[in-house]
């Protein structure tokens, strides 16, 4: 019975190997959302394997009210879809620190935040070293008040590659 569910499961494996394409080396560039204040945020990948990367973006806002930073790391495995387009999907966290400046909010709410994080997304490789991207991250906050709920993030990238 084990053999009988092992054969389709390595078939899919080795379908989505095989359709995947090449994975730029870097990537570097502006990721633009708007999660929890955070608009913008700068955003690299390293490739890891041929459908494998890493995904690290750091985000800060200075607002009248509060100002805060976070770091997040995203693994994803990446997948063909047509020539240039590709989707991906991804799991990772994200720490960051936030301080309210407003007055009008207890400074106990300020603090270090932990989250866990999922992503999914669609992008597309021109053929110059322009990577364009549209993805979508829900975040769940594991500790700290700031990102308590479950947060719902919808972004734009553009990224330069480079090996």
């Amino acid at each position: 019975m084990k053999k009988l569910l092992l054969i389709p499961v390595l078939f899919f494996m080795l379908t989505l190997t095989a359709n995947a394409q090449k994975i730029a080396n870097h990537a570097i560039g502006i990721r633009f959302g708007n999660n929890d204040g955070f608009g913008g945020e700068i955003s690299y990948q390293r490739q890891l394997t041929a459908t494998n990367r890493l995904e690290i973006d750091l985000g800060y806002r200075n607002e009248n009210e509060y100002n805060a930073f976070k770091l997040s790391g995203i693994y994803q495995w990446v997948w063909n879809i047509d020539q240039g387009f590709n989707w991906y999907a991804g799991f990772g966290a994200g720490i960051g620190s936030w301080s309210y400046s407003n007055g009008f909010i207890s400074d106990t709410d300020d603090g270090i935040f932990i989250n866990a994080d999922g992503n999914v997304g669609i992008e597309y490789n021109f053929k110059a070293p322009i990577l364009i991207s549209l993805d979508f991250r829900p975040e769940i906050g594991i500790i700290g008040d700031y990102g308590k709920d479950t947060d719902l993030d919808l972004a734009l990238s553009i990224r330069y590659q480079f090996n």
